[in-house]
């Protein structure tokens, strides 16, 4: 069973959150919550709000357990550049360029969850 997380339009560059990221697949997800608290980088302040989204989607709609949780995969990839002017001398403008990134992170069960039996109607 896989759950998926997304955050669209973060407001950091995609090489510096691919490059915290790069430690999380492979971790369980209470794991790679603990290391991602302890880093200094802003994008792990991001990158943990989107991994508790994914266990908090788990838990609520598929109803898995936040113990067996793994992170499979981490997708960074980029998003608009919001496009700035400073102002300079002679009447001139330099251009901003404010990078965006999308971040699509998912979880998978260690183990399978507990199939229901079926009941065909008959009585055994």
């Amino acid at each position: 069973m896989e759950v998926i997380a997304r955050s669209r339009y973060l407001h950091h560059s995609p090489r510096k959150i691919q490059l915290v990221a790069s430690l999380l697949p492979g971790l369980t997800a209470s794991k790679g919550l603990e290391v991602l608290t302890q880093m200094s980088q802003k994008a792990a302040k991001d990158l943990a709000l989107i991994l508790q989204q994914g266990i908090g989607n788990a838990a609520h709609n598929f109803n898995l357990d936040k113990k067996t949780l793994l992170i499979k995969t981490v997708e960074v990839g980029r998003g608009p550049l919001i496009k700035r002017f400073r102002p300079v001398s002679r009447g001139r403008a330099h251009s901003i360029h404010r990078p965006t990134a999308h971040v699509k992170l998912v979880l998978e069960a260690a183990t399978p969850p507990p199939k229901k039996e079926e009941n065909n109607g008959t009585k055994s």
